[in-house]
């Protein structure tokens, strides 16, 4: 299928993409079309694959669904090795040329500024292939990981990341302990913003002590960011 042939579509409207390819091969991927006159596109990654993490992973959804509120196209892709993917998984390393190309493949289509959302490895992954990039005029990293499965996340390239940010973890994350996280937050440049979510943990979920699901706050806390510092509106129930 060939790229936007239907970009009058409703926001809702998803399809697959087969036309999404990175130096490891094609990618699969997801397209929620938007509508025709959004004034931005929006890129969403997932989270580590070794921890099961997809274009469909439940924060993924719900990040894109923020998204689509706004009428905005949305896409979703898994790094390569995962699911329909080709290539092999490369420790964060060739992930970022597959973020790279999911970049070009919005760019070339909608001609418009770039959102960016990544969970989990897919914040860390994406924030560092995005940082310094000018078609990317806005990055959200949720639950941005320290210290994950034996694996560490460095995150020295922020300070030169200039364009409006916005993280947001849980209180509870454990991957995110709260120096280690707050000492990354505060490497990175302003404008920015951050936010703990009570009572969540590293999926933005319930606590036993506060058990109730937080990814609706998860999303309240992207929707109020996304309207005040790029003035959208919403123009669909999520």
């Amino acid at each position: 299928m060939s790229n936007f042939d239907n970009r009058s579509q409703a926001s809702t409207q998803v399809r697959s993409l087969d036309d999404l390819r990175g130096p490891a091969g094609q990618l699969e991927a997801l397209l929620n079309s938007g509508s025709a006159n959004a004034p931005y596109a929006a890129l969403v990654c997932h989270p580590h694959p070794a921890g099961g993490g997809t274009l469909h992973n439940k924060v993924v959804y719900h990040a894109m669904k923020v998204f689509t509120s706004f009428g905005l196209p949305v896409l979703r892709f898994n790094f390569r090795g995962v699911g329909l993917s080709q290539g092999e998984h490369d420790d964060g390393h060739g992930e970022q040329d597959d973020v790279r190309a999911a970049l070009d493949w919005l760019d070339a289509g909608f001609h418009r500024p770039i959102l960016f959302a990544g969970f989990s490895f897919g914040a860390q992954v994406g924030l560092r292939a995005c940082c310094g990039d000018a078609r990317v005029v806005g990055l959200i990293g949720l639950g941005l990981p320290v210290v994950a499965a034996g694996r560490d996340y460095t995150y020295g390239f922020l300070p030169r990341c200039t364009a409006p940010k916005l993280f947001l973890s849980g209180d509870h994350d454990e991957f995110g302990p709260h120096e280690a996280l707050t000492a990354v937050w505060q490497s990175a440049p302003e404008p920015k913003r951050a936010v703990w979510i009570a009572g969540a943990d590293h999926f933005f979920q319930g606590i036993p002590e506060s058990p109730t699901a937080k990814l609706t706050q998860m999303q309240s806390e992207m929707r109020l960011w996304l309207q005040a510092t790029f003035a959208l509106r919403e123009t669909t129930q999520f």
